[in-house]
């Protein structure tokens, strides 16, 4: 049965986490078990018969976490129902048109038959780790551009996909 999901997030200042909290949140009311948790302290995706990755932009980069748990894990990986997500644009346009994937996670996404890839608006605000974040941050270029909504629909969809996989008793 298709019932357990793991949401694994690369995040350096927390954005990239909530969004991936939001996920796991959709999903356990699509009646399916989802726990986030960071890319980096996960030791082995077996346990888990779907997962969704996500990471966050960084200079055109998907966060070096997210990249390490695809690379360590791609042979589990490859035999689950996997989809991506990636967050970072500090604007609007995440809701206004379909951003695709950057370059690495597309090559990650052909290699492991990923079913499809989202990219959510990110957040930087005050407090931001890192000092092109801060100069971003202090030139008021920051701010917070996640689409809960948007992130919400996603989520049920694929819950929804993963309900109508799961067989029958």
């Amino acid at each position: 049965m298709l019932n357990k999901v793991l949401v694994a997030y690369g995040t350096t200042n927390g954005s990239t986490a909530r969004i991936a909290e939001a996920i796991a949140d959709i999903l356990r009311k699509e009646g399916l078990s989802a726990e986030a948790m960071p890319a980096r302290s996960v030791t082995s995706v077996r346990a888990y018969d779907a997962v969704v990755v996500g990471g966050g932009l960084y200079a055109g980069r998907w966060h070096k976490d997210a990249r390490r748990f695809v690379r360590r894990h791609a042979r589990e990986l490859s035999g689950r129902s996997l989809w991506f997500f990636s967050s970072g644009p500090l604007d609007a346009s995440a809701s206004e048109r379909d951003i695709p994937p950057v370059p690495g996670v597309r090559r990650a996404m052909i290699r492991l038959d990923v079913r499809e890839h989202v990219t959510f608006g990110g957040c930087l605000e005050e407090g931001a780790k890192g000092f092109v974040a801060r100069k971003i941050v202090s030139s008021g270029k920051g701010g917070d551009f996640r689409d809960f909504d948007q992130i919400a629909a996603w989520a049920a969809r694929i819950g929804s996909e993963l309900v109508s996989e799961s067989p029958r008793s």
